[in-house]
């Protein structure tokens, strides 16, 4: 793989740990910041909304850039938005600055993903977006295990800081390896980007990403919560147990890439298949320290499995330029399907049949989004081939 999707890995592995450490932090916020658990938990529905916002907008403004300096622009706002976030004086600073990080999340990664696929060749095309999207398992393995411990041993804001220094760094990466060639077309015809993601298959595959993901989140954002108040365990061990959904991470990601490969339909259905399993079985789990613990890596695995394979589709259903803004709106919809899997479980926590009940809920999200994944592929679907060409087609225009 090229030097250069190494790079977009370390920017994805900064921003994967801004996403994610603030699950393992809930307690510590609601009780500094004087909110409940399902208060601090919009903080990653607030995150989750700013993405969805922030990715067509700041894609459809930045389409005549270089993509190198969208990138290194992308991550200096990023690197704002967490040192702000550090500094928060009270619950809304915090909301804010979680949002304004959250606006560059969405085009770095549409961007990105567009990028590592013309970089390599086309049979390793979704591959090179599991190996862009592995920063953000390694993210969860190392940085959110790390940035819980520091949080909980040294306050929060702290963990914000470290997560700044990181920001930093990605920075001087992107900066240092992204080749200068990879630019932009010079003109866009944003109208006809939007026909192209308007068309139908295009907007279930965007639907299904977003059904898919918020079976995800609406346990991811109680982790913490349903291992110590269900499974018994101790403050403390949340952040290693989190090691083990961070290795369900990275073998989930690097799979669900080649599956997607050799068979992209058949990896859609069945990696959603295996996460609506895992969610449904996570009920009982949780009842057991050992099989909560094995449930949690397979969750990452399932969940994880998933990524790839629907970003391929949507880039699939979309036709040449298109591709850059049709591939930030699937991870606004990932992002979406975030913000809603962390509401519906807060709405269930506090007003449902309780944080036991969370992950059978959460088990419906992706069997639904296997119905619209049906849907979407009973639309013409372009040979690898095609969908190659259009691509290349719109990034040299």
């Amino acid at each position: 793989m090229p030097l250069a999707l190494y790079a977009l890995t370390v920017g994805a592995f900064g921003i994967g740990v801004t996403e994610f450490v603030i699950m393992g932090l809930l307690l510590e916020v609601s009780g500094e910041l004087n909110v409940t658990i399902a208060a601090a938990g919009l903080l990653i529905s607030g995150y989750a909304l700013g993405v969805t916002i922030g990715a067509p907008i700041l894609t459809a403004m930045t389409a005549h850039w270089p993509r190198k300096r969208v990138l290194v622009g992308l991550m200096a706002i990023f690197v704002a938005g967490n040192a702000a976030a550090a500094l928060a004086p009270d619950y809304g600073w915090l909301m804010a600055a979680r949002v304004l990080t959250a606006l560059t999340h969405g085009t770095f990664f549409g961007v990105g993903s567009v990028v590592a696929t013309n970089l390599v060749a086309e049979d390793k095309r979704a591959s090179a977006i599991a190996l862009m999207f592995t920063g953000l398992t390694v993210a969860t393995v190392i940085g959110v295990p790390f940035g819980t411990w520091l949080g909980q041993h040294y306050g929060w804001r702290s963990t914000f800081w470290a997560v700044t220094l990181v920001g930093l760094a990605a920075l001087i990466v992107l900066a240092t390896l992204v080749p200068r060639d990879t630019a932009a077309p010079t003109v866009s015809d944003w109208r006809a980007d939007l026909r192209a993601i308007a068309r139908p298959a295009v907007l279930l595959g965007l639907l299904t990403t977003v059904l898919g993901y918020a079976g995800v989140f609406a346990v991811f954002t109680y982790v913490a919560p349903l291992l110590t108040e269900i499974s018994g365990f101790s403050d403390t061990a949340v952040s290693l147990i989190l090691l083990v959904f961070g290795g369900g991470l990275v073998v989930g990601n690097l799979l669900g890439g080649r599956l997607a490969d050799r068979n992209l339909l058949r990896s859609i259905f069945g990696t959603l298949a295996a996460l609506a399993l895992v969610l449904g079985l996570m009920t009982f789990a949780f009842n057991s320290q050992v099989a909560a613990v094995i449930f949690i890596g397979l969750l990452g695995a399932a969940g994880f499995a998933t990524v790839a394979p629907l970003q391929m589709w949507v880039l699939s259903k979309a036709e040449g330029a298109g591709q850059s803004l049709a591939s930030s709106f699937n991870i606004g919809a990932f992002n979406l399907g975030n913000a809603i899997g962390a509401w519906v479980g807060g709405v269930i926590l506090d007003q449902g049949p309780g944080l036991a009940w969370v992950p059978l809920v959460a088990a419906a999200f992706p069997a639904a989004a296997i119905l619209v994944a049906a849907l979407a592929a009973r639309s013409p679907q372009p040979s690898a081939q095609t969908v190659y060409a259009n691509q290349t087609a719109g990034l040299s225009k």
